[in-house]
Formats: C-alpha cells, structure tokens, sequence
C-alpha cells in the first residue's frame, strides 16, 4: 500500500509501531479482563472466573485475516473480538464474559487505552520543544530583526520576543492537551443501550471500578451518542498542529535566500533538490506544514460526525476511528520534528541586522517623526521625516544622513540622539521584557 511512502513519513514511527492491529486487539483483551475483574470483586461473576477468563484471553492467538473480514460484516472490529474470545473459553466461563457490555464499550475504551501513552508522549515532545525556545529566547532576547506585517518590513522586534510568541502559543496548546490526558481519556461501558442493562444500581460502580483499574477518568454518564470526549481530544490536538504550523510557516519564510535570517539544522542528505544542487530546503519545515495540514482535515472528519443519532452512530461512530488515530500519530510525528527544529535552528544575526538596513533605515520613519516633533512641530517632522523615506530609498542614502541633511534639523537637533533614535537595534520596544515575562511562565509549567 502507497502508506509506506505517503502517509508514514509524517507520522510518529515509535507511535505507528504501538497502534498496530494486534496492540489494537491486545487493548480490548484489557478491557475484557478489567471488565470482569470488578465484576467479579462486585459478586457479579463468580470467583475465579476473572482469572480463567484472563489465562484463555493472554494465551489465545486471535485470527487476525478472519477477523478483518469480519469486521466488514459486523461493522467494527470489537465484534469478531468477542466472537473469537468466546469460542475460546471454556463453556463454564463463556456466560462471565463481555457481561453487561456492548461492542462500543470495548472498542471506545481500547482506543482511549492505545491513546494515552502517545498523548503522553506528545506532551514530553511539547516539553521539550518548550525547553529549547527558552533556549533560544534567552540568547536572542536582544537580538534586533526586523518586524513584518502583510509580508512587507514594519518595526524592529526582537528574535527572541518572535520565538516568544512561538512557544506561547504552543503552550497555550499544550495545557489544553494536558487536560485531555489527565482528565478526558473516559472509559466507555453502558452496555445495549446505555443504560447498564442487566445491571441495575451496580451498572455506575462497574463502570467506575472499570475506569479506575485502566487509569481512564470515569464519565458522568456512558457517552456512546456524547461525543464530546472526542471532540474535546480533536480540539487539543488540532490546537497543537496551529502552533506547530505556526513555527514552520514563520521559520520558511525566514530561511528563504532573499531573506537567510535562519537556517534550519545542517542535516548530512536532508533539504536537497533532485534537480538543483544548490538549494537547502526547509523539509523539516514541509513535513510540519503537511502533518498540520492532515490534522485539519482530520478533526474537520471528527467534528462532522460528532452528532450520532439516538443510542448508537450509523457510520458517524465508525468514521472516528482511522482519523482520530491518524490524527494523534501526525501530532506526534510533528512534535519529533518540532523538538528537531527548535534544537538545531541556526540563528543568523548579521543577516537580521542587514536586513533592518535595507530601507536605508526607513522603516524608522515613525519614531523619528515623533522625536522631530518636539524641535519642529508636528506637521513638519511629519512632512521631512516621510520625504526622507523617499529620499533614502531612491538614492540609497543612509536614513539618519538623509534626515541631517535638512537644514532645519541639523540646526535644531541634536545628531547623535537622532542616529540613537532612528538605529533600529535600539528601537524594539518591549521585547526584551515580554521575553523575561514568558521565560517565567514557561519555566513553572
């Protein structure tokens, strides 16, 4: 299958290796045993029977081919699960096993069970990632670059104010996918219909004992048409791959050549051209973009099938499945080759610093306006300070030469307080500030 070379290279491989067929077969094998563990302490089995259940499900090697099959025919995988679980058992256990659950408890639970260690790893990529944009804050809190709005040069900002906006952002992301981890992986079981059949009063405790044992959080009430849980997970992981996206699509912009205010990391046969031998591409970048761009899509499929009618989903249920999955997979795969990016970066400050000088200095039109008010007013700072942007950029003049150059203002101002005023490495604001405001949230997270 083309998945191989199309899909998988922007995916975790660590996670595609944790979320195959027979881990996906093994999580429901979890389920049923904790199923009948806390049934079993509740007096609803009888004693042993958790144990023998557990000994035939641990030793039995499930048919995977049959069980593709039929799940096309029973229209999801929990189904020929339990089929082949049952044929199993000895005749005295097969009355104690799958009690009181449907196939949707099983198969809802074993995802969020293959879910919870790649969230978890997501979230140490994320700290980590986290942990070099402070890095790269700290040494770059002064480091002048130019600002740029609508694509076009505007005012000095610092790199370090711009990784600072690049890691909150992530942050901000980051405590929403916490939450989900921690708070919002449910297990599912509500048996038929939702409402514990066969269970009675015991129904609730079942499903909290269950929930405990897997180390899933207990929902308020068995959620198989609620899915707010997925669309609480899809809205953490889409808000990760913005942030993600973010700094990919701000860090190609700057690598390119006209630009070459940052590189990514030199990687012996990544970034080349099969046609021109000179570039270095942003791939790490592309990979970040196209993951992004998946989860999207993704979520968009979540989220159209959020509203499942009446007790059970007819094709919205089962079209979660492979998206939510992909989803997560991309996310991780993404967060590898963010912690990459950010650890490598090369910075590139002489080129910063050229590049704030491109318009002759004229991107520092406004403050030079406003320090000219005070010796000549505000209509006629106003008038020379924007007829020497002209002047500057048609005779490629120094900016501050160009603003001397006019009688009036050599005659009433001081000139090395207007070379200071109008040098752009000391025009940026509160940068330095909002850096050290950052670094400390960043470092008690």
């Amino acid at each position: 299958m083309y998945d191989t070379l199309l899909r998988h290279p922007f995916m975790s491989s660590a996670g595609r290796s944790a979320t195959q067929a027979r881990d996906l077969i093994e999580a429901m094998a979890v389920v049923e045993i904790a199923l009948a563990s806390e049934q079993e302490a509740l007096g609803i089995l009888p004693t042993g029977a958790a144990d023998g259940i557990e000994r035939v499900l641990r030793a039995h090697v499930f048919d995977l081919e049959s069980m593709a099959q039929e799940t096309v025919l029973g229209g999801n995988a929990a189904i020929p699960f339990v089929k082949q679980a049952k044929a199993a058992l000895p005749d005295e256990l097969k009355g104690s096993f799958h009690r009181g659950a449907t196939s949707q408890d099983i198969l809802d639970t074993a995802l969020m069970l293959l879910l919870k260690p790649r969230l978890e790893a997501c979230l140490t990529h994320l700290k980590h990632s986290r942990e070099a944009g402070c890095v790269l804050m700290r040494m770059h809190a002064r480091t002048p670059m130019v600002g740029r709005t609508l694509m076009q040069q505007a005012l000095p900002i610092t790199f370090g104010v711009k990784v600072a906006q690049w890691a909150e952002n992530l942050a901000q992301a980051e405590r929403r996918l916490k939450d989900v981890a921690e708070t919002g992986l449910y297990l599912q079981f509500g048996g038929a219909v939702g409402v514990h059949s066969g269970l009675g009063a015991q129904g609730l405790e079942v499903m909290d004992r269950v929930a405990a044992r897997l180390g899933l959080a207990s929902p308020l009430l068995p959620w198989h048409t609620n899915r707010q849980p997925i669309l609480a997970l899809a809205g953490a992981i889409d808000a990760v791959a913005v942030g993600v996206e973010k700094v990919a699509l701000d860090v190609s912009l700057l690598t390119q050549s006209e630009v070459a205010e940052v590189s990514e990391p030199a990687v012996a046969g990544a970034g080349g051209s099969s046609s021109m031998p000179h570039k270095r591409n942003p791939v790490i970048c592309a990979r970040l973009r196209a993951a992004a761009r998946q989860i999207h899509g993704q979520v968009a499929t979540l989220s159209h099938a959020g509203a499942q009618p009446l007790e059970r989903g007819l094709g919205e249920w089962h079209a979660e499945w492979a998206p939510m999955l992909d989803a997560v997979l991309l996310m991780e795969g993404a967060l590898e080759s963010l912690v990459e990016l950010w650890e490598g970066l090369e910075v590139h400050p002489e080129t910063m610093r050229h590049n704030l000088a491109l318009t002759g200095g004229a991107i520092m039109a406004e403050p030079a306006a406003r320090f000219l008010a005070d010796a000549l007013g505000a209509d006629a700072a106003q008038r020379i300070a924007k007829e020497a942007v002209e002047t500057s950029r048609r005779e490629r003049r120094d900016y501050a030469d160009v603003l001397l150059a006019d009688e009036e203002v050599a005659r009433q101002v001081d000139a090395q307080d207007l070379r200071a005023c109008v040098d752009p490495g000391l025009y940026i604001g509160s940068s330095p500030w909002q850096v050290e405001r950052v670094l400390d949230a960043l470092e008690v997270m």
